[in-house]
Protein backbone atom coordinates (compact mmCIF):
# COMPACT_ATOMS: atom_id res chain seq x y z
CA UNK A 1 0.00 0.00 0.00
CA UNK A 2 1.24 3.48 -1.06
CA UNK A 3 -0.56 6.16 0.92
CA UNK A 4 -0.35 9.67 -0.12
CA UNK A 5 -1.47 13.07 2.39
CA UNK A 6 -3.50 15.20 0.34
CA UNK A 7 -5.54 17.55 2.38
CA UNK A 8 -6.99 19.50 -0.22
CA UNK A 9 -8.80 16.45 -1.41
CA UNK A 10 -12.15 17.46 -2.99
CA UNK A 11 -15.11 16.35 -4.23
CA UNK A 12 -13.32 15.55 -7.84
CA UNK A 13 -12.85 12.58 -9.41
CA UNK A 14 -9.12 13.63 -10.45
CA UNK A 15 -6.75 14.77 -8.42
CA UNK A 16 -3.11 16.06 -9.00
CA UNK A 17 -0.38 15.41 -6.81
CA UNK A 18 1.86 18.32 -5.83
CA UNK A 19 5.56 18.29 -7.24
CA UNK A 20 7.03 16.62 -4.10
CA UNK A 21 4.94 14.24 -3.66
CA UNK A 22 4.78 13.53 -7.18
CA UNK A 23 8.45 12.79 -7.91
CA UNK A 24 8.35 10.74 -4.49
CA UNK A 25 5.52 8.30 -6.23
CA UNK A 26 7.06 8.63 -10.01
CA UNK A 27 10.61 9.02 -9.01
CA UNK A 28 11.38 6.87 -5.74
CA UNK A 29 8.39 4.57 -5.90
CA UNK A 30 8.46 4.33 -9.84
CA UNK A 31 4.78 3.67 -9.81
CA UNK A 32 3.33 4.13 -13.38
CA UNK A 33 -0.09 4.58 -15.59
CA UNK A 34 -2.73 2.24 -14.18
CA UNK A 35 -0.97 1.37 -10.35
CA UNK A 36 -3.29 2.38 -7.54
CA UNK A 37 -2.25 4.65 -4.31
CA UNK A 38 -4.06 5.42 -1.55
CA UNK A 39 -4.84 9.20 -0.50
CA UNK A 40 -5.89 10.45 3.22
CA UNK A 41 -7.13 14.31 3.79
CA UNK A 42 -6.26 13.93 7.58
CA UNK A 43 -10.71 15.11 7.85
CA UNK A 44 -11.79 11.30 8.18
CA UNK A 45 -11.49 10.65 4.00
CA UNK A 46 -9.61 7.50 2.66
CA UNK A 47 -9.38 6.86 -1.06
CA UNK A 48 -8.79 4.90 -3.72
CA UNK A 49 -6.80 6.53 -6.76
CA UNK A 50 -5.27 5.01 -10.15
CA UNK A 51 -2.40 6.69 -11.74
CA UNK A 52 -3.55 7.82 -15.36
CA UNK A 53 -0.70 10.74 -15.88
CA UNK A 54 2.56 9.55 -14.34
CA UNK A 55 4.67 12.98 -14.94
CA UNK A 56 7.08 13.58 -11.96
CA UNK A 57 5.98 17.02 -11.54
CA UNK A 58 2.33 16.84 -11.45
CA UNK A 59 1.32 13.22 -10.92
CA UNK A 60 -2.34 13.10 -12.16
CA UNK A 61 -4.66 10.30 -10.60
CA UNK A 62 -8.44 9.84 -11.12
CA UNK A 63 -10.26 8.63 -7.36
CA UNK A 64 -12.02 5.10 -7.50
CA UNK A 65 -13.82 5.46 -3.97
CA UNK A 66 -14.12 7.09 -1.26
CA UNK A 67 -14.81 6.07 1.95
CA UNK A 68 -15.91 8.86 4.45
CA UNK A 69 -15.23 8.57 8.36
CA UNK A 70 -12.32 5.93 8.16
CA UNK A 71 -12.01 4.01 11.27
CA UNK A 72 -13.43 6.98 13.01
CA UNK A 73 -12.95 6.62 17.11
CA UNK A 74 -16.29 7.06 19.21
CA UNK A 75 -13.96 9.55 21.50
CA UNK A 76 -12.22 12.66 21.88
CA UNK A 77 -9.12 13.16 23.61
CA UNK A 78 -7.02 16.75 24.14
CA UNK A 79 -3.53 16.57 25.51
CA UNK A 80 -2.22 19.84 26.47
CA UNK A 81 1.64 18.70 27.48
CA UNK A 82 4.87 20.62 28.41
CA UNK A 83 7.31 19.73 25.61
CA UNK A 84 10.77 18.40 26.75
CA UNK A 85 14.20 19.68 27.17
CA UNK A 86 14.95 16.72 24.65
CA UNK A 87 12.80 17.54 21.47
CA UNK A 88 13.09 14.00 20.61
CA UNK A 89 10.77 12.52 23.17
CA UNK A 90 8.11 14.70 22.19
CA UNK A 91 8.45 14.24 18.94
CA UNK A 92 8.17 10.23 20.41
CA UNK A 93 5.07 10.96 22.29
CA UNK A 94 3.39 12.63 18.91
CA UNK A 95 4.21 10.04 17.02
CA UNK A 96 3.00 7.30 19.03
CA UNK A 97 -0.21 9.11 20.26
CA UNK A 98 -0.93 9.34 16.19
CA UNK A 99 -0.19 6.07 15.84
CA UNK A 100 -2.74 5.11 18.95
CA UNK A 101 -5.53 7.54 18.42
CA UNK A 102 -5.97 11.21 19.69
CA UNK A 103 -7.76 14.53 18.41
CA UNK A 104 -5.61 16.98 19.48
CA UNK A 105 -2.06 18.09 21.06
CA UNK A 106 -1.55 21.11 22.82
CA UNK A 107 2.14 21.97 23.45
CA UNK A 108 1.86 23.91 26.64
CA UNK A 109 4.34 26.60 28.39
CA UNK A 110 4.26 26.05 32.25
CA UNK A 111 6.09 28.07 34.66
CA UNK A 112 8.97 25.21 35.45
CA UNK A 113 8.66 24.44 31.10
CA UNK A 114 13.21 23.74 30.44
CA UNK A 115 11.66 24.00 27.00
CA UNK A 116 10.40 27.32 25.74
CA UNK A 117 10.41 27.63 21.81
CA UNK A 118 9.43 24.39 19.78
CA UNK A 119 9.18 23.70 15.62
CA UNK A 120 5.41 23.31 14.63
CA UNK A 121 6.17 22.49 11.43
CA UNK A 122 8.72 19.94 12.39
CA UNK A 123 6.14 18.36 15.21
CA UNK A 124 3.29 18.61 12.31
CA UNK A 125 5.80 16.51 9.92
CA UNK A 126 5.83 13.61 12.79
CA UNK A 127 2.43 13.66 13.10
CA UNK A 128 1.46 13.54 9.37
CA UNK A 129 4.15 10.72 8.89
CA UNK A 130 2.46 8.69 11.68
CA UNK A 131 -1.35 9.17 10.36
CA UNK A 132 0.06 7.39 7.21
CA UNK A 133 2.49 4.83 9.26
CA UNK A 134 -0.21 3.51 10.88
CA UNK A 135 -2.96 3.68 8.06
CA UNK A 136 -5.14 6.25 9.51
CA UNK A 137 -7.37 9.25 7.73
CA UNK A 138 -7.78 11.42 10.51
CA UNK A 139 -4.67 13.74 11.80
CA UNK A 140 -4.64 15.29 15.37
CA UNK A 141 -5.02 19.15 15.60
CA UNK A 142 -1.38 19.88 16.41
CA UNK A 143 -1.38 23.77 18.18
CA UNK A 144 1.20 26.18 18.55
CA UNK A 145 2.92 26.23 21.87
CA UNK A 146 -0.04 27.99 23.65
CA UNK A 147 0.56 29.45 27.66
CA UNK A 148 -0.68 27.10 30.19
CA UNK A 149 -3.15 29.71 31.80
CA UNK A 150 -4.62 30.12 27.90
CA UNK A 151 -5.15 26.61 27.49
CA UNK A 152 -6.77 26.34 31.55
CA UNK A 153 -9.43 29.09 30.39
CA UNK A 154 -9.79 27.92 26.94
CA UNK A 155 -13.68 26.76 26.69
CA UNK A 156 -14.49 22.93 26.72
CA UNK A 157 -16.91 20.89 26.34
CA UNK A 158 -16.02 17.44 28.60
CA UNK A 159 -14.21 16.13 31.45
CA UNK A 160 -10.94 17.93 32.31
CA UNK A 161 -8.46 16.96 34.35
CA UNK A 162 -4.47 17.77 35.47
CA UNK A 163 -2.23 15.00 36.06
CA UNK A 164 0.33 16.34 38.81
CA UNK A 165 2.86 14.18 41.13
CA UNK A 166 2.10 16.12 45.00
CA UNK A 167 1.92 13.87 47.38
CA UNK A 168 0.58 16.32 49.79
CA UNK A 169 -2.86 16.90 47.04
CA UNK A 170 -5.57 14.48 46.55
CA UNK A 171 -5.84 13.19 43.56
CA UNK A 172 -8.56 10.32 42.10
CA UNK A 173 -7.60 7.44 39.60
CA UNK A 174 -7.92 8.66 36.07
CA UNK A 175 -9.13 5.03 35.50
CA UNK A 176 -11.79 4.70 37.77
CA UNK A 177 -13.09 9.08 37.37
CA UNK A 178 -13.12 9.47 33.84
CA UNK A 179 -16.67 8.73 32.43
CA UNK A 180 -17.24 11.13 29.58
CA UNK A 181 -16.61 10.19 25.99
CA UNK A 182 -14.72 13.55 25.41
CA UNK A 183 -11.55 14.67 27.93
CA UNK A 184 -9.02 17.14 28.15
CA UNK A 185 -5.85 15.99 30.01
CA UNK A 186 -2.82 18.50 31.08
CA UNK A 187 0.74 16.65 31.57
CA UNK A 188 3.04 18.91 32.98
CA UNK A 189 6.85 19.43 32.59
CA UNK A 190 9.73 17.43 34.10
CA UNK A 191 10.04 19.90 37.22
CA UNK A 192 5.82 19.55 37.10
CA UNK A 193 3.03 21.83 38.14
CA UNK A 194 3.45 24.52 40.52
CA UNK A 195 1.41 24.72 43.61
CA UNK A 196 -0.39 27.92 41.74
CA UNK A 197 -0.85 26.28 38.45
CA UNK A 198 -2.95 23.31 39.72
CA UNK A 199 -4.54 25.88 41.74
CA UNK A 200 -5.64 28.06 38.78
CA UNK A 201 -6.90 24.24 36.74
CA UNK A 202 -9.25 23.69 39.86
CA UNK A 203 -10.17 26.72 39.92
CA UNK A 204 -11.30 26.23 36.06
CA UNK A 205 -12.66 22.81 36.50
CA UNK A 206 -10.27 20.31 36.41
CA UNK A 207 -10.17 17.48 38.41
CA UNK A 208 -6.35 16.09 40.25
CA UNK A 209 -5.87 12.83 39.34
CA UNK A 210 -2.89 10.41 39.07
CA UNK A 211 -1.90 7.76 36.47
CA UNK A 212 -0.67 5.18 38.92
CA UNK A 213 1.55 4.93 41.54
CA UNK A 214 5.00 5.36 39.43
CA UNK A 215 6.63 8.31 39.02
CA UNK A 216 6.64 8.80 34.62
CA UNK A 217 8.51 11.17 32.49
CA UNK A 218 6.53 13.91 30.82
CA UNK A 219 6.14 11.66 27.23
CA UNK A 220 5.15 8.31 29.12
CA UNK A 221 2.31 9.94 31.21
CA UNK A 222 1.02 11.93 27.81
CA UNK A 223 1.04 8.60 26.46
CA UNK A 224 -0.53 6.84 29.28
CA UNK A 225 -3.04 8.37 28.82
CA UNK A 226 -3.85 8.44 25.28
CA UNK A 227 -3.32 4.29 25.78
CA UNK A 228 -5.64 4.58 28.86
CA UNK A 229 -8.47 6.25 27.01
CA UNK A 230 -8.42 4.29 24.39
CA UNK A 231 -8.72 1.14 26.20
CA UNK A 232 -11.29 2.54 28.17
CA UNK A 233 -13.52 2.61 25.36
CA UNK A 234 -12.81 -0.59 23.51
CA UNK A 235 -13.83 -2.33 27.23
CA UNK A 236 -17.26 -0.14 27.01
Amino acid sequence: MHLFYTPDLSEDNRYVLDEVESKHCVKVLRLKEGDTIQLVDGRGIFANAEISNAHPKACTLDIVDRQRDFQKRGYFIQVAVAPTKNIDRIEWFIEKATEVGVDRITPMLCKRSERKVIKHPRLLKVAISAMKQSIKAYLPQLDELTSFKDVVEELFDGEKFIAHCADDAPRVSFFKTVSSDRVKILIGPEGDFTPEEVTLAKEHGFVEITLGEQRLRTETAALMSVSSFAVIHELK
